[in-house]
């Protein structure tokens, strides 16, 4: 069994370098197959997520060639399945992309139902309200989903989304792209990696207009045209070290970043007392002492991204005071973390979605286990914060989203290694 063993204690000082976006990248690689031309990605991250994404395409005709590690050139000219089977794919979320994408350039898409991380209901219905409104039909059956385009192919159509989805909102829109006429989505979600496929589409020949809005317009066109484009980078790793940083202490310039895209989750640890400072392309994080007690709820962009919930929750373990948090977007998220917390010595009370949290001096290392991505990460921080010894295991969930997790760490100055059982 692989894990990451953890000797707490050392503030975090120097410089990390963030990679792409993880969830900005999947759903790219996915419209990258809707053109019969060459795509070329760049600033892709390394990570487990996508190296099975990028599989599933290539079994189902596409070609694949990762140039380097950050690099991939994609075909779709020669797909010749639109019956994705792949194994692995079951095993992300992100499988669903691919019924937006299939249907939307090839008119027909049978693709797993996701799964991913285990972090409460995650329903497709908002997805399939999309595909039926552009006269879609769509079917369930042994754990598939089945999508068929009426004769003629998808019309634009109107669709207000009953909950705020990015994955609804993504998927819809590649959908949407190739339709004829237009289409409208309401209620949209607007976080930084819709902007960004978005904004690759429209590169590549798509006529999409408000995203980052509440309201997109997608206005069809016949095909789309190759191209290269880079993926931004990735907002929730760079709030993950940020949170390292303000639980453990010390001082990290965290370079490779969109500021503006930071401002959520750098509002909150401004208040819990950390120093940050924003340059053009990145920014600096001190910790000033103590931490101090804060209030936060979890909301789609711009509001406090769910997936640092986990991460502030092992800075506020370590706050002066009682701080409360809420999730309001996947409602059984505390589950997955906060009991290998309190094996730590963390004071947490868990009512209904909102989590207290009474503060504690010192957190003491323990064996723990990870039960999805981003509490993973609030585990490792717990450990580089804890005294003693930290041992983090199922850490399979954390490299589906965290590249060089351990070489970026030592380089600042953290004790952690990853060991093979």
């Amino acid at each position: 069994m692989e894990q990451y063993v953890i000797r707490g204690g050392n503030p975090l000082v120097g410089e990390v370098e963030i990679g792409g976006a993880k969830n900005a990248a999947l759903a790219i690689l996915t419209a990258a197959i809707m053109t019969d031309e060459t795509v070329v990605i760049e600033n892709l991250p390394d990570v487990s997520d996508i190296n099975v994404l990028l599989e599933a395409i290539a079994e189902i005709g596409a070609t694949i060639d990762r140039t380097d590690r950050h690099t991939v050139r994609i075909n779709a000219s020669t797909i010749g399945d639109l019956s994705v089977d792949y194994e692995y794919i079951k095993k992300i979320r992100a499988s669903y992309y691919l019924l937006g994408a299939l249907l939307g350039k090839y008119k027909k898409a049978e693709v797993p139902l996701p799964g991913g991380c285990n972090i409460g209901s995650r329903p497709i219905d908002q997805h399939i309200k999309g595909f039926e409104a552009m006269g879609a039909m769509v079917e369930q059956s042994g754990g598939y989903v089945t999508c068929d385009a009426p004769e003629g192919g998808l019309q634009g159509g109107h669709v207000y989304l009953d909950i705020v989805s990015v994955g609804a909102t993504m998927n819809i829109l590649l959908a949407a792209t190739l339709a004829s006429g237009m289409t409208i989505i309401e209620n949209c979600a607007k976080e930084p990696h819709i902007v960004d496929l978005a904004n690759f589409l429209n590169a590549m020949g798509a006529r999409i207009s408000g995203a980052g809005t509440d309201v997109i317009k997608v206005r069809g066109v016949p095909q789309l045209r190759g191209g290269t484009y880079s993926i931004i980078p990735d907002q929730i790793e760079a709030g993950t070290y940020m949170a390292a940083v303000a639980a453990c202490g010390g001082e990290v310039k965290i370079c490779n970043i969109i500021p503006k895209h930071m401002d959520c989750i750098t509002s909150k640890l401004q208040e819990m007392g950390a120093s940050i400072i924003n340059y053009d392309d990145a920014i600096r994080i001190r910790s000033t002492g103590k931490l101090h007690h804060t209030t936060v709820k979890t909301r789609p962009y711009p509001g406090f991204p769910t997936d640092m919930q986990a991460q502030i929750c092992v800075c506020m373990t370590l706050a002066s005071g009682i701080s409360r948090l809420t999730e309001n977007v996947y409602e059984t998220r505390f589950f997955g973390y906060c009991t290998e917390l309190q094996s730590m010595g963390a004071n947490i009370l868990i009512t209904g979605k909102t989590a207290t949290v009474t503060g504690t001096k010192q957190l003491t290392g323990a064996t723990v286990c990870a039960h999805d991505l981003r509490a993973g990460a609030a585990l490792i921080i717990a450990g580089l914060a804890a005294q003693g010894t930290t041992v983090v295991e199922n850490i399979h969930f954390v490299e589906r989203g965290y590249e060089r997790l351990v070489e970026k760490l030592t380089a600042l100055g953290a004790h952690i290694r990853r060991i093979d059982d």
